[in-house]
Order: structure tokens, then C-alpha cells, then sequence
């Protein structure tokens, strides 16, 4: 009889499973070899494990026993954590985007024993209803079709993945997109798009998206007055109204994913690292331009949620917060968003009627609940309230309703914490606590930052090589493209929050490893998974900037700072090249690329340091640090030019500032590679 083989496995996801009747198997080769034995087709899986719908559907028909039994004889079923082999999952998801038109969690696909996808979807209910096909009709079709026409099948999945292949192969020599005129086009695509009203892009459901306020306050700095502030105004506006709704914790910092409609309000309850190390950033972006006080808190709020819930004690950050929780401790029934909704009768018990009203005012909570039938269609939240700032401004006695609401709320069961440690995730969280800290002057940030560091360095780590995750060990899979783009970003920022020379060093080494393990030199730019692996048959390259900022979006950045720290035309080179195989995403599909389109602002910028040439740790280096960090200057590179710095060995004008280092300090400000005379007051700097 076969059996559920998911118990010995670290992803919260495939242990959430390990009960299920139906006979899962982990990712692998003896999954596919038992299929070829059998001579049965593989039904694939694909979730996380803060995913309502997975949830859902694991519930309807996973745990349902007639279901896992049918399952169990037709097929070899296997469970994927998407969050721990996204290779696998964006191939496959690849594969169901082209032939449904739509993706999402969870996925499923059926395979060839060989592992070429036939036939594929997301979410399927128990029984056909709302115009979707029912689960176990589903897998009765497929059955008999193996059965009765199995070869016609595998002729199918062969074509589909050539089709993939062909799909992938990209443009051969393609030019680089030296033309600023695709920046103010993209910026047209994204001001035609902008909700006036409400802020983001779009309608509803709206994501945060932070690659695109990037992209936003970074072609401010070269478009004419107009475009220029509106650009900053479409960022600075989402910004507020996003913190002004439901999407954000106001009791507890953090953002969930995303709103379900165009205000903001009711969100999707889950709680993800790579949103808040996203928004972290671009909250204190939006303060170093604004100076306004609620930018800032907001970064630090937010910092401080995952410093306080998402963080391991030997320095990892944990991957994310589950959206659903159980109504009551002791009890078995469970809702999305149980954690943080309140009733207008809660909030008046616990807060005293004066208090309770100024509090019900300010956050639009009212007696039958604040959902409106648009947010909340299906009644999930009648008679909830989900807070919403409906006032401008904040007060003390605001600031003592929402401290005595956390510690209430602390007692109700919380929602699941999803406890591994991606590598790639983590160099996002390193990157924002780390310019965080610089800007806003908040120390434990940047050793927050360090702290992770050293974890992945000693946890995440095996033979100078990344691995992509760690939950109590470290798994054995290797890191992906995007773990070492997301470090090495990670790594650059802290360097420059603390101009210690290790880290710089460290992302020099990674970013040679990177190019040996996924570079492909025919087409350019950075394939997502390392060569070699038997069971992928065919190697993507991501280059959709979505939730997360793609893996060679974010390499060509790196490479640029790289290079232009180091003095390196080779890298130079190479940055240039990704962007030239990414030049028709970035001409016809601008939207779909924002990050991309900071990496190519960034490239046809000239080059600009700001150089502190003195002893680390003086008092005079931490105030130059402390006035460059304060400004908004995201084309410009912040180094340390010492005796014997690894970053003087092939720069000429860095070697003789060098030289120079007495205890006095000075700031070099070069641009082009021409220096302005040092300045070596701070107090008398004008920036």
C-alpha cells in the first residue's frame, strides 16, 4: 500500500500535508522513477503554506478520503513548496499561465512520468460549481485518457515543452536600450493607470508592488518639472493610502499581501518578509524626499514587526505569517483574518466609552462591522471591523487605544508562522533593514542587517555556496538565481550603511559564483536555476518584476555598483548585456519590468561616488555617513578608500585619496570619474 512520505521534510508546507490520505511524495527522482514502474501519470501540487486556497483545497479534497484514494490509484502525486524550489514552479506555472491564461496557488498539473506537463489549472472545488470543473471529475478524465491514449498525451507533453524552450530561447545579439525615451514611456503606461482617488494602479485587487514606486522616484530625477513631481506625487500618494488602510497592522506594524479592493481596506491577511523588506524601503525613500514624519514611522513600524515576530534568535528572518487563524483558543473553527478584525463591542469593552469612541472615529469602526458588500462579498466580515485611519493626525491617547488593543489582542490565538529562512528573501529584509538604519539613524536596523548576514553565512552556506533554505538544518537544495542577486544586493547595502569591507568582499565572491553557476553567455542575462538538474526540463529566465523584483533585474544593479566601486568595465559589460536581453519586455511590456527599468536608469547614468577617505569608526566618518545617508541619491555610491582597500587595487583616483587618510576626515564627491575638491567639515557640507 503506498504511503504519505512528506513526514521527514522541513518546508511548513509539505508537513501541513504529512497527514493527508492521499500518498505524497517530495520533489525528486524517486518520485518520477516510481511513476515510470507504474506506468502512471504524476499529479503535481504546487502551494505554500500561508496560502488560503491551498488550505481550502486540501481541506475539500486532499482530506477527503474516497478523493486521496482515487488519487492514489491513477497517479503518482507529489507536493511542492513553491517558496523552496520556485524553479520548478515557474516552469510549470509557465506551462499553465500559456494554456489557461491565468496562474496562481495552489497549482496543479499533470505530468508524463518524464515530467512534461499535459494538462494544468489552480484552485479546483470538490464538485463542479461557479463554473469550474470539479476536482475528482477532473482526475476521472485524465485517468481515462492515460488510459485509453496515452501515447497521443505524451506526444503533447513533448510538444509543450519545446514550445517552453522555444518560447524561452529569447533574441540572439540583441542591442542594448540606450534611449531614455523608454523610461518617459513607461512612466506614461503608469500615469494612465494611476487611481487618482485612492492611490496604486489599477483596479482592484491591488498589491503594494514596491519595484514600482522604485521606478517612480527614480525617473523623477530625470524628467522635466511636471512629470517630475507627479511621478513623486503617484508614489507618495499610494504610500499614504496604503498606510492609511486595512492593508497595513495599525496595532502591530507590518503589511498584509494585498487588498481585495480599490481602498485599500479588506485585505488578504497574510503576512509575507518580502513585502515589508520591499516597503521598509520604500517608506524610508519616501521620507528622505518628503521629510515627512509618518514616512518614517511607518519604515520603523514596520522594521520593528519583523524584527519582534518574524525573527529567529541566531539572526534569520522567517518567511511569513499565515492569514487565516483559529476563532478562539480550544476551539477547532478557524478564519481568515480571525487575528486582527474586532468587533465595535470589543473595542468600546476594552478601550471605556471615551477612549472607544475617539478610536471608533478614527479608524471607521462601526456596530454592524465596516465592510462594505463591494470589499466583502461574500459576508466573511459582517459585523467585523478591519481598521482603517477615516481621520488625519494621531494623539497620545490614540497612540495608549492602540498599545491596550495589541496587548488584548496578543492573548487570541495567532495565525500559523511560516518558520523557514529563505536565502533570497532574506537578502531583501538585509537591503532594507540596512538602509533603514543609515537613513533614519537607527543602529540595531543595521545590525539587525549584520546579524542575518552571519546566519546565512553560517547556516546557509555549504562550500562557499548558497543553499536556498533552513528551518532547524539547512535543506540540501541549492540556491537559485535570486538567492544570490538578493544576498549580494543585501550585501552592497550593508556595506554601505557601515563601509565595513568584508561584506563588499563577500558579494564580489558570490557575484563570480553566480555568473559561473547561471549566466548564459549565447543569450545574455541570468538563467533562474543552475545547469545540471535532470528533472527541469527547461531552464527559465525570470524577468517579471512582480511581487518580488526579478533575479536579473536585481543582478543588473548589482552589477552595476560592482562595477563602478571596483573600476570593473567587465561587469559594466554584463549588466549592459541583461539589459539588452530583456530590451523587449523593456519596450513593449514597460509595466511588466519596473525594476528593470531602474536598472537601465541606472546604466545610462554616469557614475557617481561619494567617497570618505578616513579612519572607521571616527566620529567625524559617522557624521559624513549620517548626512549621505539622509539624502535621497539612489544613483550614487557611498565607499571608503583606505591603504591596502581591496577597492584601490584598480582605481587609480580611489588609490590616492587613500593615500592621503590622516585623522582628519574628507568626502570626495565624484561623478563621471572627475572629483570635486574634498570638503572636510560636515557641519558646513551642502550636499
Amino acid at each position: 500500500m503506498s504511503q504519505n512520505l512528506l513526514a521527514a521534510e522541513k518546508s511548513p508546507y509539505l508537513l501541513q500535508h504529512k497527514d493527508n490520505p492521499v500518498a505524497w511524495r517530495p520533489w525528486g527522482e524517486a518520485a518520477f522513477a516510481e511513476a515510470r514502474r507504474a506506468g502512471k501519470p504524476v499529479f503535481l501540487s504546487i502551494g505554500y503554506s500561508t496560502c488560503h486556497w491551498c488550505h481550502v483545497m486540501a481541506h475539500e479534497s486532499f482530506e477527503n478520503e474516497p478523493i486521496a484514494a482515487f488519487m492514489n490509484e491513477h497517479f503518482i502525486n507529489i507536493k511542492v513548496d513553491r517558496e523552496e524550489r520556485p524553479d520548478v514552479d515557474r516552469l510549470y506555472m509557465a506551462f499553465v499561465q500559456a494554456t489557461t491564461g491565468s496562474g496562481g496557488w495552489p497549482m496543479s498539473v499533470w505530468l508524463t512520468p518524464e515530467g512534461q506537463p499535459f494538462f494544468g489549472g489552480t484552485y479546483f472545488p470538490p464538485e463542479s460549481r461557479y463554473g469550474r470543473a470539479g476536482f475528482p471529475d477532473i482526475l476521472r478524465q485524465i485517468a481515462k485518457l492515460w488510459a485509453d491514449d496515452r501515447s497521443r498525451i505524451e506526444a503533447e507533453g513533448s510538444r509543450v515543452v519545446e514550445a517552453l524552450r522555444e518560447m524561452n530561447s529569447g533574441e540572439k545579439s540583441p542591442a542594448f536600450p540606450d534611449d531614455e525615451i523608454t523610461l518617459a514611456r513607461a512612466y506614461e503606461r503608469f500615469a494612465s493607470s494611476f487611481d487618482e482617488e485612492d492611490g496604486g494602479f489599477g483596479g482592484a485587487p491591488k498589491f503594494p508592488r514596491p519595484s514600482v514606486l522604485n521606478f517612480l522616484l527614480r525617473y523623477a530625477g530625470r524628467a522635466d518639472l511636471a512629470n517630475s513631481q507627479h511621478a513623486i506625487q503617484m508614489a507618495l500618494f499610494t504610500l499614504r493610502k496604503m498606510a492609511e488602510g486595512g492593508m497595513r497592522d495599525h496595532l502591530g506594524g507590518g503589511f498584509h499581501r494585498y487588498s481585495v479592493d480599490r481602498h485599500w481596506h479588506v485585505p488578504h491577511f497574510e503576512k509575507m518578509l518580502y513585502d515589508q523588506a520591499q516597503l521598509i524601503v520604500s517608506y524610508t525613500e519616501a521620507w528622505q524626499i518628503s521629510r515627512e514624519e509618518i514616512f518614517g514611522r511607518i519604515a520603523r513600524e514596520t522594521a520593528d514587526y519583523v524584527l519582534r515576530e518574524m525573527t529567529h534568535a541566531d539572526g534569520g528572518f522567517f518567511s511569513a505569517e499565515d492569514a487565516d487563524s483559529l476563532l478562539a483558543h480550544g476551539r477547532p473553527e478557524h478564519a481568515e483574518g480571525a487575528f486582527y478584525v474586532w468587533t465595535h463591542a470589543e473595542i468600546l469593552g476594552a478601550l471605556g466609552n471615551e477612549a472607544g469612541a475617539e478610536f471608533c472615529r478614527h479608524y471607521g469602526v462601526l456596530p454592524d462591522g465596516n465592510a462594505s458588500a463591494e470589499s466583502d462579498p461574500q459576508g466573511e466580515f459582517r459585523g467585523k471591523n478591519i481598521l482603517i485611519q477615516r481621520e488625519p493626525g494621531d494623539s497620545d491617547s490614540l497612540a495608549a487605544s492602540r498599545a491596550a488593543l495589541f496587548h488584548l489582542r496578543a492573548a487570541r490565538p495567532r495565525p500559523h508562522l511560516d518558520d523557514k529562512i529563505l536565502t533570497a528573501w532574506n537578502g531583501l529584509m538585509i537591503s532594507a533593514l540596512a538602509k533603514a538604519g543609515a537613513a533614519l539613524q537607527e543602529p540595531t536596523y543595521i545590525a539587525a542587517a549584520a546579524k542575518a548576514a552571519l546566519f546565512m553565512e553560517s547556516h546557509l552556506t555549504r562550500e562557499g555556496r548558497l543553499l536556498r533554505s533552513w528551518r532547524h538544518t539547512a535543506s540540501d537544495i541549492p540556491g537559485f538565481a535570486e538567492d544570490y542577486a538578493f544576498f549580494i544586493q543585501g550585501l552592497i547595502d550593508l556595506y554601505e550603511a557601515t563601509l565595513e569591507e568584508s561584506w563588499i568582499v563577500r558579494a564580489l565572491g558570490l557575484q563570480t559564483l553566480q555568473d559561473e553557476l547561471f549566466w548564459d553567455e549565447e543569450g545574455g542575462s541570468y538563467f533562474s536555476s543552475a545547469a545540471g538538474d535532470p528533472l527541469i526540463a527547461v531552464r527559465l529566465k525570470d524577468d517579471y518584476d512582480g511581487a518580488e523584483p526579478s533575479a536579473n533585474s536585481i543582478s543588473a544593479l548589482n552589477l552595476l555598483r560592482l562595477a563602478r566601486a571596483m573600476h570593473d568595465d567587465h561587469r559594466e559589460t554584463t549588466a549592459r548585456r541583461i539589459l539588452a536581453a530583456h530590451r523587449v519586455q523593456i519596450a513593449q511590456a514597460p509595466t511588466a519590468v519596473p525594476q528593470m527599468l531602474v536598472a537601465l536608469d541606472l546604466a545610462l547614468t554616469a557614475p557617481a561616488q561619494a567617497v570618505i577617505v578616513g579612519r572607521k569608526g571616527s566620529t567625524s566618518v559617522d557624521t559624513w555617513m549620517a548626512r549621505l545617508h539622509r539624502d535621497f541619491a539612489p544613483r550614487r555610491s557611498i565607499l571608503r578608500a583606505f591603504p591596502g582597500s581591496v577597492l584601490t587595487e584598480d582605481n587609480p583616483a580611489l588609490s590616492e585619496m587613500a593615500s592621503r587618510e590622516t585623522a582628519d576626515t574628507a568626502l570626495y564627491l565624484c561623478e563621471n570619474f572627475t572629483c570635486q575638491a574634498p570638503a572636510v567639515d560636515p557641519s558646513t557640507w551642502e550636499g
